[in-house]
């Protein structure tokens, strides 16, 4: 009887040992932007920005150069922020269908979740969850409500103006525009989960900067008057050397504004930017939240965007292709209780939003699982040669067939496969050597300087595509990508796939 009773008090024992150790763990506060590409940053050398306190989280953590978005358009990137692994394998995506439950159960929110943390989201969360087809998430019915100790997210793109978002209206009165009502609600979330007593994982995913640019007006003052130069690679005349596939679609056919005129141009730019100054106040409202909590010295902060945005470079406008604007966001992570040696310094390692998931799941000392394809970023912060990743895949399965593509891409090197063809256009391939031209001025491709190195890209990007055989998905229409992407495929194993803009197999 004494045996029994000992074994059930040094039971109780390590199991009160084991929560006090899980309760020492780090908070996780991850922050999502809309549309932010990277070299809209200060930080990232941007001089015609205001972003001080994005500036100050790269000076006290670790700044990631080359972040992409393996998929630059936000419904498939979410998805995969959200689970780290490809878009062929969330099958999620705008045309394609939404998230299937079993998939979101291995999503971080849900696993740290189920190991002990008190997680809350809110703003958009981008996707549905649904056994059924459609992918629209504009019912509460298909977001995961419940899958959260504390939920303050919106249906769709949500809106700009406080008051239209069911589970932050109440902030409207003082907070008007939703970008400062998000940053209101973390303090509170904060203070939950203070009194549940348990570690937190809290995601905001701003509406800002995405269209339509309705900036909040409390911050007109900061480009009052301000003047702003156009990067180097702007307009159509920049657009001559790039593959005639990517001139098809509504990212270099539409979103006049930044064409319209000088002044549109402006305005553009200007209310992009302050857009994103909303997020970099947010970000220090949520900052000073976490000093008067007590809680800043054990509270991990990783800040990036779900894809770039072109910004009228090249003639584009939006985001969806491989090119650095579009593709691109910046990513900071800030880790209180990291060596000095790992504060603000620079990583030049290729990175993505697959690795999102597995870094949160590092930091919150759960192991990675297998089925996540990024790398936890947490051993790159100490160290350069942290992970050992040299490329990364980029995808295109969106939109008109033209603009479909696939690429990979190493620190100083991006090659992409232009699929598409037809009596007008052949496949094009493209090499960029983004180290010496990160405008992607030139296309190098035909350099025989080059061999070599294009030999090199197009190894890797057929490795690239043996893995996205291996492991895509056998729904969504996701199948047809082992084809299209395929360098050896002919036109007539391709054109079968094509289709017209209303879902209907396509004539060549």
């Amino acid at each position: 009887m004494k045996s029994i009773f000992l074994l059930i008090v040094v039971s109780l024992v390590l199991r009160v040992t084991h929560l006090k150790a899980q309760d020492n763990r780090p908070n996780i506060i991850f922050l999502l932007s809309d549309d932010q590409t990277s070299i809209a940053t200060g930080c990232y050398g941007n001089t015609q920005v205001v972003t001080p306190n994005m500036d100050r989280l790269a000076e006290e953590g670790v700044r990631f150069a080359n972040h992409y978005n393996t998929t630059a358009i936000c419904m498939a990137s979410r998805s995969t922020i959200m689970t780290g692994m490809y878009e062929y394998k969330t099958a999620c995506n705008f045309l394609h269908g939404p998230m299937k439950p079993e998939t979101f159960q291995k999503s971080y929110p849900v696993l740290l979740r189920e190991a002990g943390y008190y997680t809350g989201f809110a703003g958009k969360f981008g996707f549905a969850v649904t056994d059924g087809e459609s992918w629209s998430d504009k019912t509460w019915d298909v977001l995961p409500v419940k899958a959260f100790d504390s939920w303050a997210g919106g249906l769709g793109q949500t809106n700009y103006k406080t008051e239209k978002n069911k589970y932050i209206s109440k902030y409207a009165t003082q907070y008007p525009h939703s970008t400062r009502a998000y940053g209101a609600w973390a303090e509170d979330f904060m203070k939950e989960a203070k009194a549940a007593g348990k570690p937190f994982c809290m995601s905001i995913s701003f509406k800002a900067p995405h269209l339509p640019f309705t900036p909040d007006k409390y911050f007109d003052y900061v480009y009052e008057g301000k003047e702003y130069k156009k990067p180097a690679n702007y307009g159509v005349e920049n657009a001559e050397h790039l593959a005639p596939q990517t001139k098809t679609g509504r990212q270099y056919n539409g979103y006049e504004f930044w064409r319209e005129s000088e002044q549109s141009y402006q305005k553009a730019i200007k209310n992009y930017n302050q857009l994103i100054h909303g997020v970099d106040y947010a970000l220090g409202m949520i900052r000073t939240a976490l000093e008067e909590q007590g809680m800043a010295d054990n509270t991990v902060i990783i800040f990036t965007s779900d894809n770039g945005y072109s910004c009228g470079a090249h003639n584009f406008g939006g985001k969806v292709l491989p090119y650095e604007e579009a593709s691109k966001s910046p990513l900071i992570i800030y880790d209180p209780r990291a060596p000095e040696s790992a504060r603000g310094v620079v990583r030049e390692r290729v990175t993505g939003n697959i690795d999102m998931a597995p870094t949160i799941m590092n930091f919150a000392e759960l192991e990675v699982p297998a089925y996540m394809d990024g790398e936890s970023l947490q051993p790159l912060m100490i160290d350069e040669d942290g992970i050992a990743r040299e490329f990364i895949g980029l995808f295109n399965m969106w939109g008109n067939d033209e603009i479909q593509a696939m690429s990979v891409v190493s620190k100083d090197w991006k090659y992409i496969y232009w699929q598409y063809e037809d009596d007008s256009m052949s496949p094009t391939e493209e090499l960029f050597n983004i180290e010496k031209d990160r405008m992607e001025m030139k296309n190098v491709f035909f350099n025989k300087k080059n061999t070599k190195t294009l030999k090199k890209m197009r190894n890797q990007y057929d490795r690239q595509l043996e893995v996205f055989k291996k492991d895509v998905v056998d729904y969504h229409d996701y199948q047809k990508y082992q084809t299209l992407f395929d360098r050896k495929a002919s036109v007539e194993q391709k054109k079968k796939y094509y289709l017209d803009l209303y879902g209907q197999e396509r004539k060549n």
